[in-house]
């Protein structure tokens, strides 16, 4: 069983930057970033393939967010920049033992969840 953790969440001030780390206790393939805001369904932000040469990211994070990963450290980051009010959300990190498509929404594996608050 694979242990997700993940760090690096907090208040920000609109614009502002934010980077999410989440490492893996396990060696894993495909990693992802979800996130879930108030009311509204988990979402996928954005997903990496296991060596990197495929990414996904949501239209509403295109362009300011930047998904990345380290397989010495088992660790997929999120670099968020230009943070919206709208990105106000648990961010959940996933990842799963099997290389897939990165628009495909199945996961083995979640962490904990990360709250990111964004202010005007």
């Amino acid at each position: 069983q694979v242990q997700l953790v993940e760090s690096g969440g907090g208040l920000v001030q609109a614009g502002g930057s934010l980077r999410l780390s989440c490492a893996a206790s396990g060696r894993i393939a495909d990693m992802g970033w979800f996130r879930q805001a108030p009311g509204k369904e988990r979402e996928l932000v954005a997903a990496i393939s296991w060596r990197s040469d495929s990414t996904y990211y949501a239209d509403s994070v295109k362009g300011r967010f930047t998904i990345s990963r380290d397989n010495a450290k088992n660790t997929v980051y999120l670099q968020m920049n230009s943070l919206k009010r709208e990105d106000t959300a648990v961010y959940y990190c996933a990842a799963r033992n099997f290389v897939m498509a990165v628009t495909t929404l199945k996961y083995d594996y979640w962490g904990q969840g990360t709250q990111v608050t964004v202010s005007s």
